[in-house]
């Protein structure tokens, strides 16, 4: 079993031993690391064409996430992490690469846990992932995850609606680098791309992720935790996103309108990096998660200027604002 696999367990284990929302909860006050390591080429691969990036000097924006993720599921599944890790749902995500990470770059990941904060639905923790290369911080990300519990007079946390049961893979982002906030940037953009998105896309982010959740899985699985059907991953569905953005909205690979799978498998035509590199390489990105995407699913990309959404009918499941190196 990996190391993710035996976090899940763990996690599985020792949830309904904790009680969300108890009275002097504190966080863990040291960090998960993993020492300076090469990003293995061939999983690197299979993620930039699921996601469909397209630039091979650079990782995806959102790749040294998927790299973190075991030591923060590490983290919140320890006995002195205060929240259950079943039922906790990623609401919120912000990146910021203050330069572009490379393939051939040796990262050391940190995680920690920075804020436990109330929210209106319950307590939301902050979780906090760095990027370093030779002691420099190249990266860095700040996920919000929510507890739901009775909370009464809580004021704080976002407006975001939660996504999934259980967590998913599902660092301070400098404030005069942070995107506007992505629910209000969403209203009204324009459809520029339909993605036709199979009902094995969670086993095949699962594979090359490592995030293989039940709930992303199978139908029966996903129903365990109150699903209908499996759901896509919604770090999937950011980096999908951010994709389109960075080949040029509307083509790309497997996103043609009505022709793609939005799986980097589809039909779509497909644009030149030169089109990316004028509108200047994106920095930063918050996303925030709005509902799940039943697996399978036809859903619509929409963007104008520096926001984006993802919807299926009238139901939108991602708003996103991004930065642009200028």
């Amino acid at each position: 079993m990996t190391a993710l696999g035996m976090s899940l367990l763990r996690g599985a284990v020792t949830s309904p031993f904790k009680r969300a929302g108890g009275p002097g909860a504190t966080l863990p006050t040291d960090r998960e690391v993993l020492p300076a390591t090469p990003t293995a080429p061939a999983p690197l691969a299979a993620y930039r064409e699921l996601c469909g990036f397209t630039d091979p000097e650079t990782l995806p924006l959102t790749y040294p996430h998927v790299l973190g993720f075991p030591l923060a599921m590490r983290l919140m599944t320890r006995r002195s992490f205060p929240l259950p890790v079943l039922g906790l749902v990623h609401t919120w995500i912000e990146i910021t690469a203050h330069r572009p990470p490379r393939p051939q770059d040796r990262l050391e990941l940190t995680v920690y846990a920075a804020e436990l904060t109330p929210h209106r639905r319950g307590t939301e923790v902050t979780v906090v992932t760095e990027a370093r290369c030779a002691g420099e911080t190249v990266w860095e990300s700040r996920s919000g995850y929510l507890s739901r519990h009775a909370a009464s007079g809580a004021t704080g946390g976002t407006a975001a609606r939660p996504q999934g049961a259980p967590v998913r893979a599902d660092a301070p982002v400098a404030a005069e680098t942070a995107p506007p906030d992505a629910s209000a940037a969403g209203a009204g953009l324009p459809a520029l791309a339909e993605w036709r998105l199979p009902g094995d896309l969670g086993r095949r982010y699962g594979a090359v992720s490592g995030d293989r959740n039940p709930i992303h899985l199978h139908p029966l699985t996903a129903r365990l935790f109150g699903f209908p059907r499996h759901i896509a991953h919604g770090m999937w569905t950011v980096a999908r996103c951010l994709a389109e953005a960075e080949t040029g909205a509307g083509a790309g690979p497997g996103t043609g309108t009505g022709t793609g799978t939005g799986t980097g498998t589809g039909t779509g035509s497909t644009s030149t990096e030169s089109g990316a590199r004028d509108r200047g390489r994106i920095r930063s990105v918050r996303a925030e998660f709005k509902a799940p995407v039943l697996l399978p699913a036809t859903v619509t990309y929409a963007a104008a200027a520096d926001a984006f959404l993802l919807r299926g009918g009238d139901r939108v499941h991602l708003t996103g604002t991004v930065v642009r190196e200028r």
